[in-house]
């Protein structure tokens, strides 16, 4: 029998072609002359220098210090980097975040008022600094210098009460997570060297072997009075110091209560053995109904498990098989999965275990075959800091930064804490601008709303939309069914984030089988999200909305619809031009353009504001024959906007939409309006806080589905685009 579904289009990339710039020319005029600036400065750096001389000699590492300098909110733009100073005084970036000032004076004479601006930490010698200072307080300032000088709205040392994050608790010998400016290289080992150094004359001692570095920074765990942590701050590059938080309970939000019967398992192989998949949680029952799809890895070292983080990971693992199940025959899985157990009998207990746990996830994706999915229903009980990046999301943003593997990660279960301080948004490491975090909805019905308990956003910038999706996680009324028994295959009532990550990652698979090697991990993402249902529910709740239940809603179009599905590369600095799809017959009525990007990036975690070093600017560009005069491409109109999206993150910071990872949008416009539309795609990159022209390549997904109901799209494309054809058919969640 012939399948007459209209399945997704493919090779949408045989649409796109390489088009020139417009040739954009930005004219800055300076908040203040180098009068004004030398005049402001000199105080401050004076200040600053003596500031820094009074640091314990221990405290500064080959005579090395780190000093902070804010700059004028009109030089946020990556392109005002003050490169200049830097270079002229051997001094260096390592660091930066995100601030908010009320500058002294604003050009072309407008009033000062307060803006988003960027808070760089500055390192190099001390004499570097004084040399700096006696230029200004003489006449040897080189002229480059003097054209980035009004870019520097204030410099000072920084304060080591300000490195302390949180409250730490009063203990002879407290956790403590410690962050430092220094990256895994050679170069800057004698930081970490000077660090330890540093601690001994404290009487004290940090774990270097369990130690992490990602972007630029190094993570290290330590235990110590609490008194003691104000002398650790001063420590020159030290960024941070917090009371090491400690894993999330495996405490179940509903349990046992009636019998909702017995699953069937079925007597067949997953559907796509060649799709790989790995969970990491609290380990596999031995002998269960799952061992037929289930592979099961303790790392080297892990210490005894534990029944309730068995009894998770059953949970969670059945979830992602199978989703959420009820009486009779289960459905056939889509994937075999590997199941890494990184919970051990200390994990609860000792909170230094945080690390740990890490390096358990870490070594096994380092040491293994990359995987095409992961899912984490784990994670530090830690909301999300604006300011700075934790250990475990740093860590898997790079794992993921090449865009070949989709990872699912809960959100955590403390969406009705205390909004106020804070402590109800999402939990770490669900702010990877890379992963899929994933909330949790209270129905697989068509009414539904998200799950009281789920963690909400907003994410951190860029990431603001966070939870990137919601799936159905479960509620009292209406819980997610799992396995219970493993001795049995009973069925259990479950509730939580937990469930609704790898249920959304099953989806995922689900995809991934039906098509075999023709979709890329980036693909599937944008589908996901492309796809999803948002129900008029608040973004910061559910992100882009709820994943389609059933995969049929992903991969097969609505009638008179197409859905095009673009895979391919992207050159820094370079415009790649995507055709949208469209008859060459006349067009009438309303036609409907939806449109969802999705890229992977590295990650700059010692720089938070600037935390993705890539991004993309897409323009619209709805008619062909619509010029500006003397324009080189036809008019833009608006379409991925993200004015909603910034509303309560510095909307006057223009550019912070374009290193969103993810980017979805939608417009209905009038037939007539519209001639060969296109997108117009600018890769943009960033190092360290400003522009970087040599970066390499990066993936990228785009789908567009094109609604023309009166009209027959795909006939003018049969001979460019490809009608994706099911590897197994029919699919059914």
């Amino acid at each position: 029998m012939v399948d007459k579904r209209n399945f997704l289009l493919g090779k949408g990339e045989r649409l796109t072609e390489p088009v020139l710039p417009s040739g954009r020319k930005l004219d800055r005029v300076p908040p203040y002359t180098y009068a004004e600036a030398r005049r402001r400065l000199t105080p401050m750096i004076e200040g600053a220098v003596a500031e820094l001389a009074r640091l314990p000699e221990a405290a500064r590492p080959a005579g090395q210090v780190v000093s902070s300098v804010t700059l004028n909110p009109e030089y946020i733009a990556k392109s005002y980097y003050p490169e200049q100073v830097l270079k002229a005084y051997g001094l260096r970036a390592v660091g930066s975040k995100a601030t908010r000032i009320t500058p002294e004076k604003r050009s072309k004479d407008r009033t000062p008022e307060e803006k988003p601006t960027t808070n760089l930490f500055i390192a190099g010698s001390l004499g570097s600094f004084r040399r700096l200072l006696a230029d200004l307080e003489g006449v040897g300032v080189a002229d480059a210098v003097q054209q980035d000088l009004p870019a520097l709205e204030q410099f000072q040392a920084l304060d080591p009460a300000s490195k302390i994050k949180g409250q730490i608790a009063d203990a002879d010998q407290q956790a403590l997570e410690v962050v430092l400016h220094a990256s895994e290289f050679r170069a800057d080992a004698y930081i970490i060297t000077a660090f330890q150094a540093y601690l001994q004359q404290l009487g004290l001692e940090a774990d270097l072997d369990h130690r992490f570095h990602a972007g630029g920074l190094c993570f290290l765990r330590m235990r110590a009075p609490s008194d003691v942590v104000p002398e650790i701050a001063k420590f020159s590059f030290l960024r941070a110091v917090r009371q090491m938080p400690r894993l999330r309970d495996f405490v179940p939000l509903r349990g046992g209560g009636a019998n909702f019967g017995n699953a069937v398992m079925p007597n067949v192989d997953a559907v796509d053995q060649n799709v790989r998949v790995a969970i990491f949680d609290g380990g596999m029952p031995q002998n269960s109904p799952l061992a037929p799809w289930v592979t099961c890895f303790d790392p080297p070292g892990i210490g005894a498990s534990v029944p309730a983080a068995l009894e998770h990971g059953y949970a969670v693992t059945g979830a992602a098989l199978f989703g959420s199940l009820a009486p009779g025959e289960a459905p056939r899985p889509f994937a075999n999965i590997d199941h890494i157990r990184v919970w051990d009998v200390n994990s609860g207990s000792d909170p230094l275990e945080l690390y740990d746990v890490l390096e358990r996830i870490k070594n096994t994706l380092d040491s293994s075959p990359k995987y095409d999915f992961v899912n984490l229903s784990l994670g530090p009980n830690l909301p999300i800091e604006d300011d700075d990046v934790h250990a475990w999301t740093a860590v898997l943003d790079e794992y993921l930064a090449d865009g070949t593997c989709l990872a699912t990660i809960a959100v955590g279960n403390d969406g009705e804490a205390d909004a106020l301080a804070g402590l109800n948004r999402v939990q770490v490491p669900a702010d990877t601008v890379n992963g899929l975090s994933i909330g949790a909805c209270d129905t697989p019905a068509v009414q539904w709303k998200r799950a009281p308990y789920s963690s909400i956003g907003p994410g951190r910038s860029p990431g603001i939309v966070k939870p990137d999706l919601v799936g159905f996680g479960g509620c009292t009324t209406t819980p997610f069914v799992v396995l219970g028994n493993p001795a049995t295959t009973s069925l259990a009532p479950q509730c939580g984030t937990s469930f609704a990550s790898p249920h959304t990652l099953r989806i995922g698979t689900g995809v991934k089988a039906t098509f075999g090697g023709s979709l890329e991990a980036l693909a599937i993402r944008a589908l996901l999200i492309h796809t999803a249902e948002a129900n008029g529910e608040p973004q910061q709740e559910i992100g882009w909305g709820r994943v389609r239940e059933n995969i049929d809603d992903i991969i097969v179009c609505p009638n008179g619809a197409i859905r095009v599905v673009y895979q391919g590369e992207l050159t820094a600095s370079k415009y790649l031009r995507a055709e949208i799809p469209l008859p060459d017959l006349a067009l009438r009525g309303n036609v409907n353009i939806t449109a969802t990007c999705c890229f992977a990036t590295e990650i700059d975690s010692a720089h938070p504001g600037s935390y993705t070093r890539s991004g993309l600017e897409i323009f619209f560009r709805p008619h062909s024959g619509n010029f500006d005069e003397g324009a080189t491409h036809p008019k833009t109109n608006t379409f991925f906007s993200q004015s909603k999206l910034y509303q309560t993150e510095d909307l006057l910071r223009t550019d912070a939409h374009k290193w969103e990872t993810s980017l979805h949008g939608s417009v209905t416009k009038r037939a007539s309006s519209l001639d060969r539309p296109v997108f117009d795609i600018h890769y943009l990159s960033r190092d360290e806080g400003h522009v970087d022209h040599h970066t390499a390549k990066i993936k990228y997904a785009l789908i567009i589905t094109v609604e023309a109901p009166r009209h027959a799209v795909v006939r003018k494309y049969r001979n460019i685009l490809e009608p994706m054809v099911p590897l197994q058919v029919p699919i059914q969640v």
